[in-house]
C-alpha cells in the first residue's frame, strides 16, 4: 500500500484490456493499494515440474499412474490467465514413458460459461497440444454428458462430466486467486462447479449461501459456498491437484501439487500474504479494475473488481472500475437479462431472495445489487454505451481522472480516493473489521 505525499498528480497504470491505462490522481488524497510484487520463477518449467514430484501431501504424481490409464485433466476457461500450455507440458513431461498423449483428456471446466472456441483454445494451449490432444469444452446443460454422483455437502444434488467421473486419474489445474464469494479460487473449484451439472452449480450459488456473511474475500473454512465445493471435490475424489500462484504479470511464482485439500490451503495461504492488504479507513471514492485481460472481458466479471472495492468505500460513496468488457455485458448468459428485471438495487434483491429455485447468474446479480445498495458504480470500458450500462444500473465514466476530482471537489477537502490497480488481485480491508480466515 502506498500513501502519496502532497504533490500535483500522481500517474498509476491500471489494469485495463492488454494495453493498460494511466490515470492521473491527485497525489496528495491519493492511497494506492497493489498486491506485493514477486519477481516469475527463473525457470518456471522447473518449478511446476517440481511440485509435481515433490508434493505438499500425498504420494509424488509419477507414482499414481500406470501405462494404460485414462487420465483426465481440469483446466481453467478463457476467462482466466492460468498458464494452461505450461502445467499441461509439465504434467506430459513427468509422465513421460508412463502415459501417452492419447490417454488424456482436456477437459475445459466452464462452469456455466459459453464453451471456448478453437481459435481461444489455442490462444490458451498453443497449436500443437491442440492439435495432438483430446480437449472438452464441459456442458453444464447437456445432461447426455454428466454422471449422477449423489448428495454432498449440505444436500447439494450432484452431476459431473461424465470424462471426467470416468477417467482412472483425476488432475485438476488451476490457479489460486483471492475469490469475491468462494474465498479463493483454484483447487476444488475445479470440479465443482466447473466440472459440475446446471442443477448442481445452481444449488451451489443460490441466494442463501451467496448471501451470508462467510461467503467472501479469502474465507474458506465455514463459508458455506466454499464448504460445499470441498465436499463435492473430496467425495467424489481428485487424485492430485495442480495449482499456480502467479504475479501481476501473470506470470508463476509458485506452484503446489498434492493431495486436494492440503495443496490448495499451502496455495491460499502464501496468495493471503501476496494479496490481503489492511487500509486504516474508508474511502469516498475507490478505482478498480478487473486485472486486465483476459480476466476483464465482461461485466459479468468485472462485479469482481467492483466487489474489492466495495471492501473499503464509504457508505453512499463512489466505485469506478475500468473493464474493457470485449465481451459485453456478455450477451449469452442470463446475466444481462436478470440484472435489467427490476427497476432498484433493492427491488432486485427482493426478487432473488423470494424465488424458490435458483436461475443462472444470479448469483453475480445479486453480489452487484448488494453492493449498489450502499454505493454508486461507475464504469469505463471502451465497448458499452452510457444507455446500455445504465440498464444494469450502472453508468459510463468516460474520464476517470475527472470524475476523481469532480467527486472529491463535491464531498470536500477532506476526501479521498484508494485505487486498486490491480483489482481483485488485492483485497484491501480496514483493520478492524477484518475477519481471519
Amino acid at each position: 500500500m502506498t500513501t502519496t505525499q502532497p504533490g500535483a498528480v500522481l500517474p498509476v497504470t491500471l489494469a485495463y484490456g492488454s494495453t493498460g491505462l494511466t490515470v492521473d490522481f491527485p497525489s496528495d488524497r491519493t492511497t494506492v493499494v497493489a498486491p506485493k510484487f514477486l519477481e516469475a520463477a527463473v525457470d518456471p518449467a522447473s518449478t511446476l515440474r517440481d511440485a509435481l514430484a515433490k508434493p505438499v501431501s500425498g504420494r509424488p504424481l509419477r507414482d499414481l499412474v500406470t501405462p494404460g490409464q485414462r487420465i483426465a485433466v481440469s483446466l481453467c476457461d478463457l476467462t482466466r490467465p492460468q498458464p494452461r500450455e505450461l502445467m499441461v507440458r509439465a504434467l506430459l513431461a513427468e509422465l513421460d514413458g508412463i502415459a501417452s498423449r492419447d490417454d488424456f483428456t482436456l477437459l475445459v471446466a466452464t462452469g456455466t460459461h459459453r464453451g471456448n472456441t478453437d481459435s481461444e483454445l489455442r490462444q490458451m494451449l498453443g497449436d500443437e497440444l491442440v492439435d495432438t490432444m483430446r480437449i472438452v469444452n464441459h456442458d453444464a446443460r447437456d445432461t447426455e454428458s454428466l454422471a449422477w454422483m449423489g448428495t454432498y455437502g449440505d444436500g447439494v444434488p450432484v452431476w459431473l462430466n461424465r470424462h471426467w467421473v470416468d477417467a482412472d486419474i483425476k488432475i485438476t489445474t488451476g490457479f489460486v486467486e483471492p475469490h469475491f464469494f468462494a474465498g479463493f479460487s483454484g483447487g476444488p473449484k475445479l470440479v465443482a462447479p466447473g466440472l459440475a451439472g446446471l442443477e448442481t452449480v445452481l444449488t451451489l450459488h443460490n441466494a442463501a449461501r451467496i448471501g451470508s456473511d462467510r461467503a467472501t474475500w479469502a474465507v474458506c473454512e465455514g463459508n458455506p459456498v466454499h464448504d460445499d465445493i470441498r465436499a463435492i471435490a473430496h467425495g467424489t475424489g481428485v487424485d492430485f491437484a495442480f495449482d499456480v500462484v502467479l504475479n501481476r504479470e501473470q506470470k508463476v511464482i509458485a506452484a503446489f501439487g498434492g493431495e486436494l485439500l492440503a495443496m490448495h490451503a499451502a496455495a491460499r495461504g502464501v496468495v493471503h500474504e501476496l494479496s490481503m492488504c489492511p487500509v486504516p479507513q474508508l474511502y469516498d471514492v475507490v478505482v478498480t479494475t478487473n486485472a486486465g485481460f483476459p480476466l476483464d472481458q465482461s461485466v459479468y466479471q468485472a462485479v469482481k473488481g467492483m466487489t474489492a472495492a466495495a471492501t473499503v468505500v464509504k457508505p453512499g460513496g463512489l466505485i469506478i472500475c475500468a473493464a474493457e468488457c470485449s465481451d459485453g455485458f456478455p450477451d449469452h448468459g442470463s446475466f444481462r437479462e436478470v440484472l435489467a428485471s427490476e427497476p432498484t438495487p433493492a427491488e432486485l434483491l427482493a426478487a432473488i431472495s423470494a424465488r424458490t429455485e435458483t436461475v443462472p447468474d444470479q448469483w453475480q446479480v445479486q453480489v452487484l445489487a448488494r453492493l449498489l445498495a450502499t454505493a454508486r458504480v461507475g464504469m469505463h470500458t471502451t465497448h458499452l454505451s452510457d444507455e446500455e450500462l445504465r440498464t444494469a444500473h450502472l453508468f459510463l465514466v468516460e474520464d476517470i481522472a475527472a470524475a476523481v476530482e469532480a467527486e472529491l471537489a463535491a464531498v470536500g477537502p477532506d476526501a479521498r480516493v484508494c485505487v486498486l490497480p490491480e483489482g481483485p488481485q488485492t483485497i484491501p480491508y480496514l483493520i478492524e473489521a477484518h475477519t481471519h480466515e
